[in-house]
């Protein structure tokens, strides 16, 4: 089986959760491949727990589209399609540019010399070749300008995107020369700093298609270039 990377447990976070958020992790970073075969048994002996929070955490999961309960107990990453592909695609164009432009006004300094900094680790990662700390500090790249906005409603709908395109979007930055030619954080970085919105969410909508749509319609197309 797979190795499902370890998370930090807080003292007061209880089994059903670490279970819930142990897996949830891994299907978002892509450790756990599309069409990835799974049992309850094989989960619960791997995360060293008890099965009744691991079925409560494969329940949670199912919810989100995350996880496939098939016949017989068994369970399965499901596979992209590119229809699939296509409609999550485009639910992350639109609610990440809507959410940093509902962002926009509580932008600060402190904030965006934080983002660089992240920005700054994302890089060496990068050089590392170290795809599941890459994934995790995009994520949180995005989401402290995202979360800027006090009254943000639209986080669970963005995190919801990314578990669905974890599994499928870790072989898209595989050949991570190709996917990060032009350091489009970088470019969102310049438009903050500017006060500049249109150029901040031109620059993440081009983040999102050079990160992520161009190689994954090539991967699912069966194209290269």
């Amino acid at each position: 089986m797979t190795q499902i990377p370890d998370i930090p447990r807080s003292v007061d976070m209880t089994t059903q959760d670490y279970a819930y958020f142990r897996l949830r992790n891994a299907i978002m970073v892509g450790a756990l491949r599309p069409n990835t075969a799974l049992t309850f048994r094989g989960l619960a002996e791997q995360l060293g727990l008890s099965p009744t929070p691991i079925r409560e955490a494969v329940r949670r999961l199912s919810s989100e589209h995350a996880l496939e309960v098939l016949e017989n107990r068994r369970l399965r990453v499901p596979e992209m399609t590119p229809g699939r592909f296509e409609e999550l695609a485009q639910l992350r164009l639109v609610l990440e540019t809507h959410a940093a432009t509902r962002a926009f006004a509580y932008l600060s300094d402190v904030t965006i010399d934080t983002m660089a900094r992240l920005d700054a680790q994302m890089d060496g990662a990068v050089r590392n070749r170290d795809l599941d700390a890459l994934t995790r500090m995009n994520h949180d790249f995005h989401r402290l300008l995202y979360c800027l906005n006090p009254h943000q409603t639209v986080m669970p709908l963005i995190e919801s995107i990314w578990l669905q395109l974890g599994p499928f979007q870790r072989r898209v930055i595989e050949d991570v020369d190709r996917t990060y030619v032009i350091d489009r954080h970088k470019e969102m970085l310049d438009a903050m700093r500017r006060r500049d919105l249109p150029g901040l969410c031109a620059a993440i909508e081009r983040d999102i298609e050079d990160g992520s749509i161009r190689s994954g319609r090539q991967m699912l197309h069966g194209t290269t270039g």
